[in-house]
């Protein structure tokens, strides 16, 4: 029998007693491994980091955390070739692999580098400087964030079982603030993998990390004033967690990134022929195969002028027509398949809603080749595009298949049209305009802005070293408003003050300058 995954808490590898529910292989449905369906102890996993976890990293300063974070990051760094044989497992093919992995631990660099760069060698981080308010400047006030006493719980997705782990642990210890992990039960083998060579480095402190490979019940219920809770999922999910007592009872701080229906938005001038009409209709592929469609990132809706759409139409079903899809160990496929049966059955109910509306016009659920993989026991679908010529139909608007699928629609080429119905999606992670008219990028980004988290401007110029309209780095907020879960994440430092409390203290200056006598770029600097 394939081995049993293993809860992290209190110091101490836990196996539950009971013979716990299969997971496994997306692509052959063999099984990979166990994941136990009883609870933990909650309670004692959270006072653990609040009472050893919590004062062991508030010991440090920022800088000390920063380098915690680098040395991780390269011990990580030498277990790749494990993590990426493990992933192919979840329906992840080298590409799909490369943004899990290498980009989770890639996290953990920059905010180690920003940390000892951006944040002062001390254990208060100032938020601006002190304001005299009396007379004869014997009085200020000066805001400061410092860490909470709490811990940091995140609930992950199942798409990206490493990154979603890393990019809320880097800030949250950076901040000082110890982490309860829980994974997705479809992909959390790869997590407890990470997640043992992580403990088995020695690197942080006992406390700081704690993984829960079991039911998420009781955690909510533990949680308290000073804990944050993070949660990855769809916009159901999030509005349920949000609700929950004891996060409203007790004001836990929460966080939700949610699913959304991204868009892409075609310039009127991107006509066949042009860098920009290339661009876009490589962008479309991309984001319908990479993970299978399975990225809270991926543009779900194409917003194409009117004229164009046929050709885009064309140029997108030519592509995707040279897609391979596969068991994932080849590394010769180009997608594989869903992480398992049961999201392939979402995917096609959320199909069959959105055909009221739109029509397949490349793409069939029902017949397409499979490399190396088993159709019966494999979460295999083809890229499905999509075509909606009314784009006021509410389906393409409100629902989402999470998987290779995307609509296009068409607008009047006008960019208040387009803002419109970029907006109808209420709220999302990210959209990206793809034209070479600044003019037309403006009144996109103006009207649009409201409803993201991120806006991806692509052009001929900044096409080499764009980054791709899916992947949100370190650097920029990771979030959305309305059905986005109105969270943000990353970001860069802002992450890291979100773990933290922010808090006016009123004093005499040179009492209040004693808090800020470190600052970054001091001799005390991490290397």
């Amino acid at each position: 029998m394939p081995a049993k995954l293993h809860s992290y808490l209190a110091g101490a590898w836990y196996e539950a007693p009971d013979e716990g529910r299969p997971l496994l292989d997306a692509a052959t449905g063999a099984e990979v491994a166990r994941l136990s369906r009883r609870p933990v102890d909650a309670v004692a996993a959270l006072r653990h980091a609040r009472e050893v976890g919590g004062p062991a990293l508030r010991e440090l300063t920022f800088h000390q955390r920063a380098r915690l974070l680098k040395s991780l990051g390269k011990h990580l760094t030498a277990h790749t070739d494990e993590f990426h044989t493990l992933s192919t497992r979840t329906g992840a093919t080298r590409r799909d692999s490369v943004l899990d992995i290498d980009g989770g631990i890639g996290v953990l660099f920059v905010y180690g580098s920003k940390g000892a760069k951006e944040l002062p060698d001390g254990h208060v981080l100032p938020d601006g400087d002190t304001e005299p308010v009396g007379r004869q400047g014997t009085f200020g006030v000066l805001h400061i964030h410092v860490p909470r006493l709490g811990a940091a719980v995140q609930i992950n997705a199942f798409n990206f079982p490493v990154w979603g782990m890393l990019e809320k642990l880097a800030p949250a210890l950076l901040a000082g603030l110890p982490s309860v992990v829980k994974p997705a039960g479809q992909t959390a083998y790869l997590t407890e993998l990470v997640f043992r060579r992580i403990i088995e480095s020695g690197i942080l402190p006992e406390g700081a990390v704690q993984l829960v490979c079991a039911p998420p019940d009781g955690i909510l219920d533990a949680l308290a004033g000073q804990d944050l809770l993070s949660v990855t999922g769809s916009a159901a999910t999030a509005r349920t967690l949000r609700s929950h007592p004891a996060v409203v009872g007790r004001a836990v701080r929460f966080n939700a990134e949610a699913d959304s229906l991204n868009c892409a938005v075609l310039g009127p001038d991107a006509t066949p022929g042009t860098p920009e009409f290339d661009l876009f209709t490589k962008t479309l592929v991309t984001e319908m195969t990479v993970k299978a469609g399975q990225k809270c990132t991926a543009i779900r809706r194409a917003l194409v002028p009117a004229g164009l759409i046929d050709a885009v139409q064309e140029a997108v079903s030519e592509e995707l027509d040279g897609i391979r899809v596969g068991n994932p160990a080849d590394p010769t496929i180009a997608m594989g398949p869903l992480a398992g049966l049961g999201q392939r059955e979402e995917v096609l109910r959320a199909l069959k809603t959105l055909t009221a509306a739109a029509r397949v016009v490349h793409g069939d659920p029902d017949r397409f080749d499979v490399l190396d993989g088993d159709r019966t026991r494999g979460a295999f679908l083809p890229p499905l595009l999509l075509r909606c010529d009314d784009p006021d139909r509410a389906e393409p608007h409100e629902v989402e298949a999470f998987g290779p699928v995307t609509t296009l629609l068409p607008y009047d080429g006008t960019a208040a049209h387009a803002v419109d119905l970029a907006a109808r999606g209420e709220g999302s992670l990210v959209a990206s305009v793809v034209t070479h008219d600044p003019g037309f990028a403006r009144e996109i980004l103006l009207g649009a802005a409201p409803w993201h988290g991120r806006l991806h401007l692509l052009d001929r110029t900044d096409a080499a070293e764009s980054t791709g309209h899916g992947s949100p780095l370190p650097h920029t907020v990771h979030g959305g408003p309305g059905r986005a879960g109105g969270g943000e994440e990353l970001g860069g430092i802002r992450s890291v003050l979100h773990h933290m409390q922010r808090t006016a203290v009123q004093g005499p200056p040179d009492t209040l300058a004693m808090l800020t006598e470190h600052r970054p770029g001091s001799p005390a600097q991490a290397e």
